[in-house]
């Protein structure tokens, strides 16, 4: 038995652990790697729910009093200014003459269409003579010819029968004459109907010299003098009208609505109207809208109807209206921070039931500084990514969490 000393025995138990550690290393390399890693955790979307409330916005826009009717007064036929009773800012009530014209032409038709009239009237005078002499006339032939014929018959032979050739032919010739009476009269009658047809035309032109105003107003405008020369607003494009009257005790107050709250905007919807010209303000209420925009300005427009009984506001002042925009409370609306409108069509990001990220694109309506309306591309409970949009990719897992900032279903409604 051989023995080894210290040192020795040192040595070789140091040679022994370094060619057995490569072999360790590789054996916990192999049992690290066996294990499996754990998977990333999916990240965290804010979402809230798509719900239906009601929706209202406050729509800013400057309007413009108008006339509630305005027209230039033409006159209807030619001729020179007799007389003008009005001037600018007068008053005027309907039916009230403006203005008088001398058309001393017309006046001679006017005179020309009474007496053709009037002697129409005498040839039918004369026409219904000329038929009672032709009736009686014939009366007296037929019954002459009648009796030569009952003479004839009662004694055949008595009565020559030339004598009743004559008599026969004397009824037939007077009855033509009752004929062409009556016709005659007839035809006299038909002229005197396109005689009075005249005559009324001309009557009616002559009334025409007389410039009434068609309703109550104010006089804004006069372009005429007495002796000026007017020419007919019929014949003459250009024909410089008489006076400009406008109705100003109720006035419209015109606003241009944007293309984007058009479809919002209803008859009855309510409005703050401020004039600062004036310094008041008072409430209206859309009366009536064009139903479709201008092609110019791609504006619907709104008007408010305004009483002026006392005369405060006048055309052409400008309003600041505050119009209240309101949608009922089947709307379905988002947070506002929910939609990307940077590009052409706006879009959500959509959690759908497997929490994968959808891009849906949709068409929204009005807006407030909180909510949205979306008019189609969603429906009723479902979810949008509230914040990030832009870090968030179409197929992405993510773990949906309720936005609380942005959460309004137990609110209530959206404002």
């Amino acid at each position: 038995m051989k023995v080894f000393s210290a040192p020795r025995t040192r040595t070789l138990t140091r040679l022994l652990f370094l060619s057995f550690l490569p072999f360790a290393l590789v054996g916990c390399h192999q049992a690290s790697g066996s294990a499996s890693d754990p998977a990333p955790a999916a990240p965290i979307a804010p979402i809230a729910v798509a719900v239906r409330a009601p929706l209202t916005n406050t729509l800013e826009v400057a309007g413009e009093f108008i006339p509630f009717q305005e027209v230039e007064l033409h006159a209807k036929v030619a001729g020179y200014i007799r007389h003008i009773s009005v001037d600018i800012g007068d008053k005027v009530k309907a039916g009230q003459v403006l203005a008088t014209l001398d058309i001393p032409e017309l006046t001679a038709q006017v005179q020309g269409a009474n007496a053709g009239v009037r002697q129409i009237q005498d040839q039918i005078n004369r026409a219904k003579s000329d038929v009672l002499r032709a009736q009686a006339n014939y009366d007296a032939l037929h019954s002459a010819a009648q009796r030569l014929q009952q003479a004839s018959d009662a004694r055949p032979g008595l009565i020559a029968q030339q004598e009743l050739d004559d008599a026969k032919a004397k009824d037939r010739e007077a009855a033509a004459q009752v004929d062409s009476a009556k016709s005659a009269l007839s035809a006299t009658q038909q002229q005197l109907g396109v005689s009075q047809a005249d005559q009324q035309r001309y009557s009616a032109m002559a009334d025409y010299s007389r410039i009434t105003a068609p309703f109550n107003g104010v006089v804004t405008w006069r372009y005429a003098d007495t002796g000026a020369l007017i020419q007919a607003g019929t014949s003459n494009a250009s024909s410089m009208p008489v006076v400009k009257l406008a109705q100003v005790n109720i006035l419209r107050l015109r606003l241009p609505v944007p293309e984007s709250l058009a479809g919002a905007v209803h008859v009855g919807d309510t409005a703050a109207i401020h004039v600062q010209a004036l310094g008041i303000t008072f409430p209206g209420k859309v009366t009536r809208t064009t139903a479709s925009l201008d092609p110019s300005t791609r504006t619907l427009q709104v008007e408010i109807d305004v009483p002026n009984t006392d005369g405060k506001l006048a055309p052409g002042m400008y309003a600041a209206v505050s119009l209240k925009i309101r949608r009922s409370g089947d709307t379905l609306v988002v947070p506002v921070q929910a939609v990307d409108q940077s590009g052409v069509h706006p879009f959500v990001m959509l959690v759908n039931h497997a929490n994968q990220i959808e891009k849906r694109t949709v068409e929204v309506g009005i807006s407030t500084a909180n909510r949205t309306e979306i008019l189609s591309g969603l429906n009723d409970d479902d979810k949008v990514v509230v914040a990030n949009l832009a870090t968030f990719q179409p197929g992405e897992v993510v773990t949906p969490k309720r936005s609380v900032s942005a959460d309004f279903s137990a609110t209530g409604g959206a404002q």
